[in-house]
């Protein structure tokens, strides 16, 4: 069966203006502006724009045993124009860190998900790089680590020592190596600095996570990867002064990357972590608003890989401690990602061709799932989201999301009227559309 569709296409390259998409047998055949034979299903969105389904390269949807899950995430990655997400291996029950494990979740990922799915895999500190390889064959897309322990089992710490005998086996295989970049000593020195002090508002957090203690972490990230010939990747960088970092690395030569999430390019310590409270507690901790615009700047200049969500769900009990460093870290953002941002560089004069590299071409790449993801090309999977550039208040509880809050509660954004999995629709602008199990378990296709 073939449909023919007709919008502004957003391509890597710019925006294609009244364009049709044209899909068969669940891939794109044709993309232009001329239009197609016609079809057995013809759709016009004047107006609107068609974007590559987005590929969220930094998910939690099993952080917390019976909050949400592949179901929920993925039903409100289909609503916000996510059709591929990468989920982290930090699960509550288990550590990804066998082949074992990434079968089993990879099997949970094909009996629950709305979307597709591709896995990190990690090493479990105790064991050193030994299951690197047989993750490898099991399918994962990346490998994830921390220099900052979160939690002894389910979140450690990779000491210097242990992540270099790690980026040397990952390496051989041609994946990249993923790293949360907060520096353990410093953050515990000031953790326990601001407790002293008696200091348990909204500044508790961003004091006790300084600056200094994400770039030295990125030093470090950085250089192990120009040591041993892996793909470094630094996760979630909120600092100007990182982007710099990466760039001076890739300018040697090096093969690395790095990646912004939505709330450090949208949210700002003094105007919403000042009012969100523990809602607004992520970590690296939301900076300030001089931060958040030497962003910008560097996502226009290309300097920016990827932007993620860095999803998590937590229930509001989670949340809502008054003092701020006993709150959980992170907030849920998949469902408004693409919107928010889409509005975002609308206002800001910034080519929304910009987010197809960022939100869909880069991580596909990236994670070796190019060319079946991430772009509007013949031959890609026909994976794709529709958005009315008109905007309405968001809210949490009208949407799809478990969590039942958001951080951007009453922000006005586009609508998503449509996203579509392999030429299917999966959410149709009200609901959704497809079974648990419709989403599929994807590998990189080049890993060795």
């Amino acid at each position: 069966m073939r449909a023919n569709y007709r919008g502004d296409l957003v391509l890597e390259s710019g925006v294609l203006e009244g364009g049709y998409l044209s899909v068969e047998n669940g891939r794109i055949n044709y993309v232009g502006s001329e239009k197609p034979p016609i079809a057995d299903i013809e759709r016009e969105w004047d107006g609107a724009w068609i974007f590559p389904g987005g590929v969220d390269a930094q998910v939690h949807a099993r952080s917390q045993k019976g909050a949400e899950g592949f179901d929920a995430c993925t039903r409100a990655a289909a609503a916000g124009g996510v059709t591929t997400i990468v989920d982290m291996p930090y699960d509550e029950e288990y550590l990804v860190c066998s082949a074992e494990s990434v079968r089993m979740k990879a099997s949970d990922a094909e009996r629950e998900a709305r979307v597709d799915v591709a896995l990190y895999g990690t090493i479990n500190p105790d064991e050193g790089a030994a299951r690197i390889r047989e993750q490898v064959e099991a399918g994962v897309a990346a490998f994830k680590f921390s220099t900052f322990g979160t939690h002894p089992k389910r979140f450690p710490r990779v000491p210097p020592y242990l992540m270099e005998r790690a980026f040397s086996e990952i390496a051989k295989h041609g994946l990249a190596a993923g790293v949360h970049n907060e520096n353990d000593e410093i953050i515990r020195h000031e953790m326990k600095t601001v407790s002293d002090r008696g200091i348990t508002d909204y500044t508790a957090h961003g004091l006790s996570r300084p600056p200094i203690s994400e770039l030295l972490a990125i030093c470090e990230i950085y250089e192990l990867g120009a040591h041993t010939g892996c793909r470094a990747h630094v996760v979630h960088c909120s600092l100007a002064r990182g982007i710099d970092i990466r760039t001076s690395y890739r300018k040697q030569g090096f093969a690395c990357s790095v990646e912004v999430c939505l709330h450090y390019l949208v949210l700002t310590e003094e105007d919403d972590v000042r009012r969100l409270g523990g809602l607004g507690k992520i970590n690296p901790p939301i900076r300030s608003r001089s931060e958040r615009e030497g962003l910008w700047t560097r996502l226009a200049s290309g300097e920016i890989d990827i932007v993620s969500t860095d999803h998590v769900s937590w229930p509001l009990e989670r949340k809502s401690n008054p003092e701020m460093l006993a709150n959980a870290s992170g907030a849920p953002g998949i469902e408004v990602m693409i919107p928010i941002l889409a509005r975002e560089c609308d206002s800001r004069g910034v080519c929304l061709g910009t987010l197809a590299r960022v939100l869909a071409g880069n991580p596909a790449r990236h994670f070796g799932l190019a060319p079946s993801k991430g772009s509007l090309k013949p031959g890609a999977d026909a994976d794709f989201c529709v958005i009315d550039p008109a905007t309405s208040p968001y809210r949490a509880a009208r949407g799809q999301t478990v969590a039942g809050w958001s951080a951007y509660e009453g922000r006005e954004i586009p609508k998503v009227l449509a996203t579509y999995l392999r030429g299917q629709c999966v959410w149709d602008g009200s609901e959704i559309v497809q079974p648990r199990g419709f989403g599929r378990f994807v590998r990189p296709a080049q890993a060795r």
